[in-house]
């Protein structure tokens, strides 16, 4: 910058002020008749050229186009003009050499100018300024202006003597009084036990000021650690810059000062590289004592002076989370270490520690004897000794801890001064060793934190619970003693005995990531177990017999591992003899998989019941499973799960009636079946592809097919007919070519096809195959009418139903039989229209339907004691196992069904 520029930019004074701007002097009748130099700066003109001249000779409001530039219109005030402008007017101004200037005026009347208004007397004095060094002007003044009341950056000023003599309100603020309190203090008085820590400069404040003063050279980011006086105890980091004053003559008149506080930025610096290296250290491996040996590692000494791992015995021995009161929490310590020189008591342990004799511990009965001495916390140095070999890599199981709790690597038991022992967790080649059992005192930090299950901040110490699952893993303890931190340097009052709530978090961060880890050794079994219980209780153990169809399935889970999938397939009893088919796919395998695998039959088992059709039962099970994850039910707590297994889903529903002998069927993202005729035939139905479930986007179609007595359907997953050997295409044709083998029996078919597709008993995904062989319903055991919607037809439905009844051997239901038909043509011919349809179906109960053109089902209600109608229905329902209503695309079918008597059950 140079120095013309430089001058420019420190003159303060507003364009408008009238040692600056252009002048004009006018008299009453806006004649100019004064002409300063600044003004035939501004627009070129002499005074020759504008004495005597009206001033709209060369300043005018509109421009020659009739419209003002934009940066000047939409203002508010006298004249148009930016809002900063307002109290200005306006104007276009022509310079001698034709342009047109946008120029802000002000008007200053003289005084004594009212009583003496004729020509050639001065009325007022009109000054101008190009708009654009206005608002620039301006915006410098708006600058100091926000330096001075809303920088956060402390700004102060001192003089020559180092006494303050300014500052701005964030100085304010940090000092907690106005500047009328301090000002003329000297620096050292306002933080006197501060000092730079900055290598290279002086340490205090004065020498600094001084040096900068003297030399003129600014300073730049100079760390100052200090207490304010607004927050007595505590010290703060503060990043600070320093640069002389100087007069317009070039004398040195203060020194300013420019600090920010960077005390949060500097901690939060400090957890963050605290917490990558406990991402990169805590972990290594699924063990319960090495996680607890890590978490104390990279905690001391950088974080407190002593920390102390205590494990529940339940998580030590690889079983559940421990649920319930302290008394249910058996703690074990699994680490603990310790700071050099610090060292604070333990309450959890005895004065003198645990017995050093070897002498079995008495709440473990057939337990070897504890060959591990805990250190006494009264004599620091004391060794622990070795239990065994001091094996400190992997164990069999490797690095990976795939195996259950406690066959990881040997952990590490730190005493309070640093000294270290092992103790073998177990493995393969014995019995896990017991570490010293601790038991807190009723008040103590430990117990209130296992009591209450959160944390407890105790003036130095912090108790924080390794909670997993609802369930409490064990404690954590952070200790904050006197000695000095990692550099060297004495700890301050709050990082030696208190915890503020960023090291809370912190402290609470590293608990809960270790906490995970000592959880993942066990939980794999856990997982396991629960996931084969979930396979036996929620996949069909067995399918009841129907008389629309013959059926035979097979599942296979991926493998031992992994146990099961989210495969699964299901045969539905319908309405009318009818069956439901279903087979689908949850993508993933586990715990997870098979719950959600158990949603979706559940939630197509429910609408199922209510005689959906197939592609109306897949768009609400796609809406179900599309809904936003935190309105799903299984969202608990505001948290959900990780990955979601239930978009993307696929599903294959379909119906078959034995009456009709016709199948409709839908399918969302699935295979479609394979269909075997009569005659062997093998084909694969052409059914639109909808959608997996969850992704939305596309309608559902259903596909209706007639399908032979005798005939076989296929239902299967992708896992039968798709392996890493071979396509898609290649396992459908291999099973076709085993189902069209007729001779043989369903469960010699369900055999074959495994034994073909999945040789080795297992593939990569799970499997699940489901056949059914079509029957029908003799001509004889089914009788329908059609009737009219008239009053007459509800005697002769009675009179037809009681003669089918007599036919069929089914005397003992003809008094229920004839009140359940007049009821229900009876609410058809009233609320509803014709033709009417009756129809009786002998099978393992007697169902009867009534048929009518109407769209509104009937409801149970409880009818008082003066209704004359309502009761009908109810009656009805008394009279019948179940019943229910079927829509159709011509109206509706309301259904009953009535137990055989035992001698007509045939």
């Amino acid at each position: 910058m140079s120095a013309a520029s430089t001058a420019e930019s420190a003159d303060f004074r507003g364009p408008l002020d009238i040692t600056r701007a252009a002048t004009v002097v006018l008299d009453a009748e806006s004649t100019v008749i004064g002409w300063s130099p600044a003004a035939t700066e501004l627009l070129g003109y002499g005074p020759s050229d504008v004495l005597g001249r009206p001033l709209t000779a060369f300043l005018s409001v509109r421009p020659a186009g009739g419209t003002l530039p934009a940066e000047a219109s939409g203002a508010a005030g006298p004249g148009p003009g930016p809002p900063s402008l307002v109290g200005n007017e306006i104007h276009v101004a022509r310079t001698r050499d034709g342009r047109e200037l946008l120029v802000a005026t002000a008007t200053c009347p003289l005084p004594g100018a009212a009583g003496a208004s004729g020509p050639g007397t001065p009325d007022r004095i009109l000054v101008a300024a190009e708009v654009e060094a206005l608002l620039h002007w301006e915006s410098r003044i708006a600058l100091l202006q926000g330096l001075a009341t809303q920088s956060p950056v402390g700004l102060a000023i001192y003089d020559t003597d180092l006494r303050l003599s300014w500052s701005n309100t964030a100085y304010e603020r940090e000092m907690g009084e106005p500047l009328a309190a301090f000002r003329g203090k000297r620096a050292e008085e306002l933080y006197g036990a501060g000092s730079f820590v900055t290598p290279g400069y002086p340490h205090t404040l004065a020498g600094v000021m001084r040096q900068v003063l003297d030399t003129g050279e600014p300073v730049l980011d100079l760390h100052f650690r200090g207490q304010p006086p607004s927050d007595p105890g505590r010290d703060h980091l503060w990043s600070c810059a320093y640069y002389r004053l100087e007069d317009a003559h070039g004398h040195a008149i203060g020194v300013c000062e420019d600090a920010f506080d960077i005390t949060d930025r500097y901690r939060v610096q400090e957890r963050l590289t605290l917490l990558v290296e406990a991402g990169r250290r805590i972990g290594t491996v699924l063990d319960v004592a090495t996680t607890a040996e890590e978490i104390a590692e990279v905690a001391v000494e950088d974080f407190a002076a002593t920390v102390r791992v205590d494990v529940t015995r339940a998580a030590v021995t690889g079983e559940t989370a421990a649920v319930g009161s302290p008394a249910d929490m058996s703690l074990l310590r699994v680490a603990e270490r310790s700071a050099p020189g610090s060292g604070t008591p333990d309450p959890g342990l005895p004065a003198n520690g645990p017995t050093e004799t070897g002498r079995p511990d008495p709440d473990r009965p057939g337990t070897d004897p504890p060959v591990t001495r805990h250190p006494n916390p009264d004599r620091p140095g004391t060794d622990l000794p070795d239990s065994g070999s001091p094996e400190t890599g992997p164990t069999a199981n490797g690095p990976t801890g795939n195996g259950p709790p406690g066959s990881g690597p040997t952990a590490t038991v730190r005493g309070p001064a640093g000294s270290s022992g092992t103790s073998s967790p177990g493995g393969p080649d014995g019995p896990r060793q017991p570490y010293p059992p601790v038991d807190y005192p009723p008040g103590s930090p430990q117990n209130r934190s296992l009591s209450s299950g959160g944390l407890v901040l105790d003036e130095g110490t912090l108790v924080v619970p390794l909670r997993t699952g609802g369930g409490i893993l064990g404690l954590v303890t952070f200790d904050r003693g006197a000695g000095p931190d990692a550099s060297g340097r004495t700890l301050g009052p709050d990082r030696a005995t208190t915890f503020d709530n960023g090291e809370v978090a912190l402290a609470d961060e590293l608990a809960a990531r270790a906490a995970v880890c000592i959880d993942n050794a066990r939980r794999y079994t856990r997982e396991r177990t629960a996931s084969l219980a979930l396979q036996r209780q929620l996949l069909p153990h067995h399918l009841p017999p129907q008389s629309a169809v013959e059926t035979a399935y097979r599942y296979l889970p991926a493998d031992d591992v992994t146990g099961v999938g989210g495969d699964w397939f299901d045969v539905i009893p319908l309405s009318g003899t009818r069956v439901g088919l279903v087979v689908g796919d949850v993508v993933g395998h586990g715990l997870q998989a098979a719950a959600t695998m158990g949603r979706l039959r559940t939630s197509v088992r429910a609408f199922a019941q209510l005689d959906m059709a197939p592609d109306e039962l897949l768009t609400r099970l796609d809406d179900l499973v599309g809904q936003p994850a935190e309105d799903r039910p299984d969202a608990r707590g505001g948290s959900v799960e990780t990955y979601d297994v239930t978009t993307g889903a696929t599903c294959l529903y379909a119906v078959y009636d034995p009456v009709s002998r016709r199948c409709v069927m839908a399918r969302a993202g699935h295979l479609p079946p394979a269909i075997v005729g009569p005659g062997g035939e093998v084909s694969f139905p052409d059914l639109p592809a909808g959608p997996p479930l969850g992704l939305g986007g596309l309608p559902f179609e259903s596909m209706e097919i007639d399908l032979p007595v005798g005939s076989l359907l296929a239902l299967f997953t992708d896992g039968l007919v798709e392996a890493r050997d071979h396509d898609v295409g290649r396992g459908l044709d291999t099973l076709g070519r085993v189902l069209g083998d007729r001779s043989a029996s369903l469960e010699e078919l369900c055999d074959r096809a495994v034994s073909e597709l999945v040789p080795g008993g297992t593939s990569a995904d799970d499997t699940a195959l489901l056949l059914v062989r079509t029957r029908a319903l003799d001509a004889d055991r089914v009788a329908d009418w059609e009737l009219t919607a008239e009053p007459v037809s509800v005697g002769r439905a009675r009179e037809l139903a009681t003669g089918q009844l007599e036919a069929w051997g089914l005397e003992e239901l003809v008094f229920a039989t004839q009140l359940v038909v007049s009821e229900l043509v009876t609410n058809a011919v009233r609320y509803a229209g014709g033709p009417l349809g009756l129809r009786l179906i002998r099978d393992r109960t007697l169902v009867c339907e009534v048929a009518d053109t109407g769209h509104t089902s009937p409801h149970l209600r409880h009818s008082e004691a003066d209704d004359e109608g309502g009761r009908g229905l109810f009656i009805v329902a008394q009279l019948v196992q179940r019943w229910g209503t079927r829509y159709t695309p011509t109206g509706k079918t309301i259904w009953t069904e009535q137990a055989l008597p035992p001698a007509g059950a045939g």
